[in-house]
């Protein structure tokens, strides 16, 4: 991609997400699953059938089909993470070192949607969300700092999409999607390089590998309606191939008296996405969702970083992650008009396992269980409410012989980890609801 049209592409992302927020509308491995307030009430069981409303299109875009109008949602996640790697002192050469301290950060995540409805059948919409991010950032000086300092992913995902309905059963759904992605890392490098059996020491400087790149993908789904009171959605979110640009940096002192910065490419790939949802009226106040999510992670592989102007491989970063999976179960409740109260329970199978687990992302299963609540205050406009605790399954860090990421330096540790999330909603209806087109039948109840 030349560097005109790069940043060009750039200019057209950020301007969006401006416009986004100026007009109110702003998960395993390294994915943000926390892009709807009202799905994650149910922990996003059914947020491909519309348990999210407007949002659930960022799952399956065919759900603009089933909101009247013009309307439009605002959502924002605080993701607090709780996670701490401690060294086996038996079994790490370098635990005297001391544990990583809390290395997850705390994250502000907002997304937005909006959709207008042209006619009986035909919808346009647009979504600003970030689908991929992390940030862990461990004590300077720690026993595992030669395998990991800071680590940075930050992504922006700009979406519009026209929505059709097919008849009273079917609608359909897609569009074009455009994604900046930003990646940093940091690690300790000993100084000099040159000298054989040299090893990382407190107070080391750190390489840095930095690169941005704006990629393009697309988003589809549809929805089906069998019979009254029962939504099916299936959604799809393409890959995303990035060929990245940007630089490593080596310290002074690591190969030179002063410090080299090398200009690099890179490609990465992030995975396509399959969710299905299933929404079933069981009574006028209460609704069951369930939900299914496949993650094809396994394309990662491992990116390798080469040298800009030579082609020489830099550096490796070894992924190959597996599948991640996603299950869940929720139901919401009809109190009366006005108030609705939700929860949910999922299972997320991680694509991260021992044999490949690192210090940057140390992931594993776990279990979500989350509880929210809806306020409709008037018939334009609702506020929803909704928190999430994870469970995270006991994790441990083997870097021995064989691991992808052994650098001669074993690390052994156990991980302590679990997260919170709070996440607020609100929905707004532009046009006077008493005159608008009408919009496909909405078989759930709320």
């Amino acid at each position: 991609m030349s560097r005109l049209h790069r940043s060009l592409s750039l200019a057209a992302v950020s301007f969006a997400a401006l416009i986004a927020a100026q007009s109110g509308a702003q998960a395993g491995g390294f994915a943000i699953r926390e892009q709807s307030a009202t799905a994650q009430g149910y922990s996003f069981a059914g947020a491909a059938s519309g348990s999210g409303y407007l949002s659930s299109m960022f799952w399956n875009p065919a759900v603009i089909t089933m909101m009247p109008g013009w309307m439009s949602e605002s959502h924002l996640s605080l993701i607090i993470p709780r996670v701490e790697i401690d060294p086996n002192p038996f079994l790490t050469p370098t635990a005297i070192f001391g544990a990583s301290g809390d290395i997850g950060q705390d994250a502000l995540v907002p997304a937005g949607y909006g959709s207008y409805q042209i006619n009986d059948r035909l919808w346009i919409g647009l979504s600003s969300s970030s689908p991929y991010g992390l940030v862990t950032d461990p004590r300077e000086n720690w026993a595992g700092q030669a395998y990991s300092r800071s680590s940075k992913i930050f992504s922006l995902n700009i979406n519009p999409v026209i929505g059709f309905k097919v008849n009273n059963w079917l609608s359909v759904a897609a569009g074009p999607s455009l994604q900046y992605f930003d990646i940093r890392l940091k690690s300790a490098v000993p100084t000099p390089l040159s000298v054989p059996g040299t090893v990382v020491r407190p107070g080391q400087p750190s390489g840095i590998l930095d690169g941005d790149d704006v990629g393009f993908g697309f988003t589809a789904g549809l929805t089906l309606t069998p019979v009254a009171g029962t939504t099916i959605g299936i959604g799809y979110r393409s890959a995303i191939s990035h060929s990245l640009e940007g630089d490593f940096t080596l310290p002074a002192g690591a190969v030179a008296p002063i410090a080299i910065r090398t200009p690099i490419e890179a490609s990465l790939r992030t995975p396509d996405q399959v969710t299905v949802g299933l929404s079933q009226v069981i009574s006028p106040a209460m609704t069951v969702h369930l939900g299914f999510e496949w993650t094809n992670w396994s394309v990662l592989k491992t990116p390798l970083v080469t040298n800009a102007n030579t082609g020489a491989v830099v550096q490796d970063l070894p992924l190959n992650y597996e599948d991640g999976f996603f299950y869940s179960l929720g139901m919401d409740y009809k109190l009366n008009n006005q108030w609705t109260v939700r929860a949910g329970l999922a299972y997320e199978q991680s694509p991260i396992d021992t044999e490949i687990r690192s210090t940057r992302l140390p992931d594993n299963d776990r279990i979500w269980a989350s509880l929210g609540v809806g306020y409709q205050w008037s018939d334009k406009l609702s506020f929803d409410l909704s928190y999430t605790h994870i469970f995270a399954k006991e994790t441990d860090i083997r870097i021995v012989q064989g691991h992808q990421d052994f650098a001669g330096l074993p690390f052994v540790a156990d991980v302590d980890a679990s997260v919170d999330i709070v996440s607020v909603g609100l929905r707004y209806r532009w046009d006077d609801p008493k005159v608008a087109i009408p919009a496909a039948p909405i078989v759930r109840k709320y």
